[in-house]
């Protein structure tokens, strides 16, 4: 049976609730900015990722490996039909890694550390996977066995990705801490040079580091002499929580924000921990308004779009442009996480005209992606739907932090207005930011 599918967009003071769209036929728009869990196994140094799984599901993982250029450190083990009805699952897939590890073992080429990705077909068949990996790691105990996941369909279960932010770093053994190391775990992103976070560990005499800095699988594992973990992305603090949690140390969850409140309780918190000097918040404060004024003189009342690729905190960006008076018009965006439903309520009473548009409901597939004004959208999602090449090419927040954060936005918006990007060849980049040989 037929069933009419609700508006694609509506305004902020039509909303009800965080569920914003309804669930079903879906359309994936040609914008690949976001990582995937290949881009995110990729960070961890030296590793080799092993996925075990149909030729179907297998197609965009091997995609993704190829357009990094990273096709060495990425092995597949296809399983097929018979091996479902002839329940030959297990075998397959415990010969087919010890396959691909002698191959590099006789190349000189084994890994210290293997991420191995069984599917959803394993869970639906009760395959022993403990069983797999006690009987690899006992044939190839010079080796860290990951216990990942490709599990896209289980609502009950981590999505692929956040349990992957969790269980790469399982690696990482109980030692003795470095109070003057400060871990960042669970961030694609390494922060900005000249973000708070930086700088207020270094006025306090502690270094911030993350994997981002380990060129090597050594230097990944000495992540855990770092006395405190910290942890700023929603889907990264589960994982580096419970990293926290196996070795014994403090975690701070301080997600990136745009709310100058919240921005200042964060740094007070992380002052506080760390006995670190607090900065001068009336500065700071007046610094980002500063920024913010000389953007609006910049761009005036062109309108502007943003998306929730670009930062996990849209509506919170789009509080802060309206609020400091730029022409935020459409937000891009599937769903409200709850970190954000008090800015919805907050649009829902200022802003009721701003238009929520999602980005995956089929009629969006024949949407106009044409506007008649100069539009300036954060994010490549809302480049695409707004077609304009006036655009932040930024996923996940970037390595934006603080309000050194909101300055670098306020800057990088500034510089997409001035300079026009070339929307078509930049925004189906898939894992924007990684190593890409595109």
């Amino acid at each position: 049976m037929l069933k009419r599918l609700g508006p694609s967009a509506v305004t902020a003071g039509e909303t009800t609730s965080a569920a914003l769209f309804p669930s079903g036929l879906e359309f994936n728009a040609p914008v690949h900015g976001t990582w995937n869990i290949v881009h995110i196994g990729m960070l961890v140094p030296e590793a080799h990722q092993i996925y075990v799984c149909a030729l179907n599901c297998m197609r965009g993982v091997v995609l993704t490996a190829a357009e990094m250029g990273a096709q060495d450190r990425f092995s597949c083990v296809v399983l097929k039909e018979e091996d479902i009805t002839k329940g030959t699952v297990e075998q397959v897939t415990l010969e087919g890694i010890r396959d691909v590890l002698r191959k590099l073992e006789a190349a000189e080429k084994l890994p210290p550390c293997v991420i191995v990705f069984p599917v959803c077909t394993h869970l639906f068949l009760g395959v022993p996977l403990g069983r797999v990996y006690r009987k690899l790691e006992e044939e190839f105990p010079q080796i860290d066995f990951v216990r990942a996941l490709m599990d896209p369909i289980s609502k009950r279960r981590l999505i692929p990705d956040k349990r992957l932010r969790k269980v790469m770093y399982d690696p990482l053994l109980p030692c003795e801490p470095d109070d003057a190391l400060v871990a960042l775990l669970g961030s694609e992103f390494a922060p900005d040079p000249d973000s708070d976070l930086r700088t207020l560990l270094a006025a306090g005499g502690r270094r911030l580091t993350s994997i981002h800095d380990c060129e090597t699988y050594g230097q990944f594992k000495d992540l855990a002499r770092a006395g405190t973990i910290v942890s700023v992305f929603p889907n990264g603090e589960y994982g580096a929580r419970k990293t926290a949690e196996r070795l014994g140390r403090p975690h701070l969850y301080l997600p990136a924000t745009f709310s100058y409140d919240e921005i200042e309780a964060q740094e007070m918190l992380l002052c506080e921990e760390l006995g670190l000097p607090l900065p001068d918040f009336v500065a700071e404060r007046a610094a980002c308004d500063e920024a913010l004024e000389a953007l609006r003189t910049v761009v005036g009342e062109a309108p502007i779009a943003v998306d929730a690729v670009a930062h996990p905190r849209p509506l919170g960006l789009a509080h802060l442009l309206l609020a400091h008076d730029l022409n935020v018009r459409e937000i891009y965006l599937d769903g409200v996480n709850g970190e954000e439903e008090a800015e919805l309520d907050w649009l829902r009473a200022h802003a009721p005209h701003v238009e929520l548009s999602s980005t995956i409901l089929p009629d969006l597939r024949v949407a106009s992606r044409t506007r008649t004004e100069k539009t300036l959208a954060v994010g490549p999602k809302a480049a695409w739907f707004c077609g304009t090449g006036h655009f932040v090419n930024m996923v996940y927040g970037g390595g934006l932090w603080g309000f050194a954060g909101v300055r670098s936005l306020a800057r990088l918006m500034a510089e997409a207005w001035e300079q026009e990007k070339d929307t078509r060849d930049l925004v189906p980049r898939k894992g924007l930011g990684c190593v890409s040989c595109i």
